[in-house]
């Protein structure tokens, strides 16, 4: 809200936009911030160099680079992912870095999320648990759907070009990342997957709502809502990103309806040029087709049927995008208020 200043030599460090930023009018204003040393400082080093100022907030963010911004008292920068630096230790906790300010206390505990792995990746000891300080918390109950600006929180189960299943347990207690098993074997899928894959918490496909004939009649799969993030950069697993909808495919599967959300990540070099379905063809040409293909055969390998897809298989834009969100929030708000039954899933 034009209390923001950028200047071009910040390319270097991060791409950043008001907007993303700030979340309104939260944050102070930043021309105090930029003396003439510290214009001197951040010209003569790299991003990981410069020393943030007292209150500054500066950190990595996986996926967009460097992000800063000075936010009042009582508010945390939101938004980020689990990987604080590349050159972290493997089995280090890593914290969550942020991207923006905001009021509401429900979405200030995404910035002070560890992740912490357990166990061996590939077996079905290992899993991810997410932590505020000591305190376990769930991916999908504890952090906000809605990450400001009409952009939402996608939590990274599967990162771009992976092969591994991985998932939200949603009937293990917290609700941890971990690896899907059948028959006793963790699953792979066949070929890696080309985007990154995961769900958007606070929502559910609700198993006793029956759909519309545009998807046969289907039931909800009883899993959160999978989001298909089609962005440039990789999102690490567990990793917490604000992402723009652009459309949603009804996808149906073994009779279920498994909604597929395509959305964006907000910080990507394309993202403010590609606002609805119709955008991606114009920059990421086959995309849609690819992600409805993909999801199509992958089973197959296994013997299974192909998948179907409801809507003449068409992807819709972002207007249905949007309601299917709201359908799926107050699917979950139903969970849990005890108005529909939850069988085995695990609640706070």
């Amino acid at each position: 809200h034009g209390k923001y200043r950028r200047r071009p030599y910040f390319s270097h460090v991060a791409q950043l936009h008001a907007t993303a930023l700030c979340g309104g009018s939260l944050c102070d204003p930043l021309d105090r911030l930029f003396s003439s040393t510290f214009d001197a400082q951040l010209r003569a080093t790299s991003a990981r160099a410069v020393r943030p100022l007292p209150g500054l907030k500066f950190k990595h963010v996986p996926g967009r680079g460097f992000a800063f911004a000075r936010c009042d008292r009582g508010y945390k920068l939101v938004g980020g992912g689990c990987s604080s630096s590349p050159d972290a230790p493997a089995n280090a906790n890593r914290r969550m870095s942020g991207l923006a300010c905001n009021a509401e206390a429900a979405q200030a505990v995404v910035a002070s999320i560890v992740c912490k792995k357990q166990g061996e990746f590939g077996t079905e000891d290992f899993k991810m648990d997410f932590m505020e300080g000591d305190k376990p918390i769930s991916p999908w109950h504890n952090i906000p759907l809605e990450a400001g600006n009409g952009l939402y929180n996608m939590v990274t189960e599967i990162p771009k070009m992976s092969k591994a299943k991985m998932e939200v347990d949603t009937k293990g207690e917290n609700n941890p990342i971990k690896q899907d098993v059948k028959k006793g074997a963790v699953r792979y899928y066949h070929g890696p997957i080309f985007w990154n894959y995961g769900c958007l918490p606070q929502t559910w496909e609700d198993p006793n709502v029956k759909g519309d004939d545009q998807v046969g009649g289907a039931f909800g799969d009883n899993d959160p809502l999978d989001v298909v993030e089609i962005g440039s950069a990789t999102l690490e697993m567990g990793s917490v990103t604000a992402v723009k909808p652009l459309g949603v495919l009804s996808m149906i599967d073994d009779g279920e309806l498994d909604w597929k959300l395509i959305a964006i990540n907000a910080n990507d070099p394309k993202a403010a040029e590609i606002n609805d379905v119709d955008d991606i063809e114009k920059h990421y040409p086959g995309t849609v087709s690819g992600i409805r293909e993909w999801f199509r055969w992958y089973k197959t390998p296994d013997d299974k049927p192909v998948n179907a897809f409801g809507h003449g298989e068409k992807a819709l834009g972002k207007a249905d995008a949007l309601k299917v969100i709201e359908e799926t929030h107050q699917h979950y708000k139903d969970l849990m208020s005890g108005k529909s039954e939850k069988g085995k899933l695990w609640t706070p």
